[in-house]
Parts: C-alpha cells; structure tokens; sequence
C-alpha cells in the first residue's frame, strides 16, 4: 500500500467509508423505486461524483453554482432549486437544470412565460418538521421557505408537475418520518393526485446504523403507488456520513485550568456548522485517562473543536483526526484570519491516497479584492 504523506491540514474523503452509504441508497432505490439525488447543499466536493453517480440519480441545488456545477460534473437529472431567483439567472438555471422548483407562487408566476415548456415544481412547506433548532426549522414561525395553503397551490397546479417537500432534518426515526408523511397525504392529498412527481427532500438518515431500510423503501414504494408519483429523496448527509475526516496537527500546548492543544485548523474556518449549532467535533476512541481541550488556531475565543479523551498526554507534533468532517464543512469553509484552507484528498478503494486540491496564498488573495 503506498504511503502518503501530506501537510495538515486536510481533509481526507475515504471510499471505503463512503460505499456503505451509497450501497444503502441504491438498495432503497431498487426496493422502492424512488429516485436519489445528492444534495450539493451538503456535499460538492466534485472529485468523487463520478464514484457517487453510479450509485445516485442525479443533484439537487440551491442556486445558480450549484444547479452548473451538478449539471457539468454529475451524470444523471439536476433539479434546480432556490428561495428566490434572480432576473439575470434563470435563463442559466433553465439551461442547466432538468426541473426547475419554485419556492413561491411569486416566483412561479414571475418566470412562468421564461420556464414554458420545462418542467416545473413548487415547494410546499407542511407546517411539521423534525429540527431540533429553530436556525435550521423550515417549519419555524413566518418561514419563508414554501408555500402552506393547500387551496392556493391547487390553483397554480395546471401550471406544475410535482411538489417538493422537505421537512426532515438529521431524522433517524422511521416512525415520526410515517408520521410526518401522512400529515402531508391527509392535507394536501388533491394536490398530490394531480402531480407526476414528489421529492420528499433530504434530512432521512437512512444510512444510519439499526435504521430500518426495508420499511422505509415498503412505505415510499406505497406512497408512490397510491398517488402514481415518481418519488425523490435528497440525501445530503445520508449519502456521506462517516466518509472523510479533517487531519489536523497540534502545534501548542498550555494549561490554563484546563489542558489545551491548539491545532492547525480552525472550527470558525473548516467546520462552522459544528460551531454554529454548538456542537462538538467527533474524535475516536475517546478514551483515556487525559482530557484536552483541542482549540482552533484563529483568534475567535470560542475556536474549541471540543474536549476528548487520550491515553497519554497531548505534544506539539501530534496527529489528530477529527471524524464525519464531508458533510457542511467544504461547503462552509471560508478564510477567516487566513487560516491554511485544507486540503482535499481522496483515499481510493485499494488503499491509495491523492491529492486533488491544494489551496496557498494565491487563492486567498483571489477570494478578496
């Protein structure tokens, strides 16, 4: 096997850690007959698309980059999506996309003569949701994303095809998903009759270990039949969870009350997600009789990746691997303090490691003006 040695940090995308999740999804497809689509929300990191497409269906996007980028670099359909487009981009988005689905009525009928002809779908917004956090709730109070009056979405449906829902968020409960799926049946059930295809969205973490996969595909596979729908899922994190990590290296030690080692990265600048919603990063085992404080290297006071377990005492040379590190960090990482951006490599299925993108200086004066 070759060694490969590269400078922290970096973030290492390994193959035979993303295969279960993708072995999953193709599993769900076959059994239920609904569509997979990668969210690029979550996940864009190109490289690997040509490794994921043979087990997906296509992208789903959020905006104008993201419906390209699915477009020119993953096989397969590329659903465009965005709470609102702007009047220099939809000729774009029509170009590069399969569907077009609107957040809004609004914008349906803004861009109904520019999208004649191409197939077009509206959000719906159920009013349920499984969000823990009021920042992520589609369903919070005067949420934006979606309409909710079934009477005003039956009288723009000659104008539409499908719907899309999306109102899961890291659920890994089969039994409130049935649930929340037949709140949406029971509300909104004419509108559904008249529609060809639905995507239920993304946030169903059915790759998840003891997740009951066999139900999920009997119920989508019934919801899909009893309406004579083609059914989407948007996985995002389902289909790259568990699939990279974020190496980084200690660079410093102190005490102050605590013990703390600072690293080569930075939480605020390569895996903001986990800061936004205060949460800690993931290191294993976790085990040991010495805990430490692993602190980023910016100069935010709350740059902490956590605090962990280790068998003997932390030094300046250590190696670290923060775990889960694909999902919401390559999309999210910016350059605050000029911070090193990682790196990106990719560990092959033959054990094999390589580089596919560097980042120095040139790139953070380029992202400036």
């Amino acid at each position: 096997m070759k060694v490969f040695v590269l400078q922290t940090p970096y973030y290492l995308i390994d193959k035979s850690r993303l295969l279960p999740n993708l072995e999953k999804i193709a599993k769900l497809r076959e059994a239920s007959g609904v569509k997979c689509l990668l969210a690029l929300k979550c996940f864009a990191t190109w490289s690997v698309f040509d490794f994921m497409a043979e087990y997906m269906d296509g992208t789903t996007s959020s905006s104008l980059y993201e419906v390209r980028l699915g477009h020119e670099k993953f096989t397969g359909e590329t659903h465009a999506y965005s709470v609102a487009y702007a009047d220099h981009e939809i000729a774009q988005v029509l170009a590069c996309s399969d569907k077009i689905i609107f957040n809004s009525i609004g914008q349906l009928s803004k861009f109904k003569e520019a999208s004649q002809g191409h197939v077009r779908g509206l959000r719906v917004n159920p009013g349920v949701s499984t969000s823990e956090f009021d920042l992520a709730d589609p369903a919070r109070p005067f949420s934006r994303l979606g309409e909710h009056d079934p009477a005003a979405i039956a009288a723009v449906a000659d104008q539409i095809s499908g719907l899309m829902f999306h109102n899961n968020c890291e659920n890994d409960s089969f039994e409130r998903f049935d649930e929340m799926l037949s709140l949406i049946e029971d509300r909104f059930d004419a509108v559904i009759q008249n529609m060809d295809w639905i995507s239920l969205g993304g946030g169903i973490h059915f790759t998840g270990e003891g997740y009951p996969l066999e139900r999920l595909a009997a119920r989508l596979k019934a919801f899909g039949e009893a309406f004579g729908v083609q059914v989407y899922l948007e996985p995002g994190e389902a289909a790259i969870t568990g699939a990279a990590t974020l190496e980084v290296t200690v660079l410093d030690t102190m005490y102050n009350g605590k013990n703390l080692a600072i690293v080569d990265s930075s939480i605020e600048a390569h895996m903001l997600d986990l800061l936004i919603y205060r949460e800690p990063a993931k290191i294993t085992p976790n085990t040991g009789a010495h805990q430490w404080m692993i602190c980023g290297k910016s100069c935010l006071a709350g740059d902490i990746f956590g605090e962990f377990n280790f068998d003997t005492p932390l030094k300046a040379g250590d190696r670290l691997s923060f775990q889960d590190a694909a999902g919401y960090t390559m999309v999210k990482k910016n350059w605050f303090n000029g911070v090193k951006m990682p790196s990106i490599a990719i560990r092959e299925l033959d054990g094999t490691t390589r580089l596919v993108r560097d980042f120095d200086y040139d790139d953070f004066v380029a992202a400036l003006s």
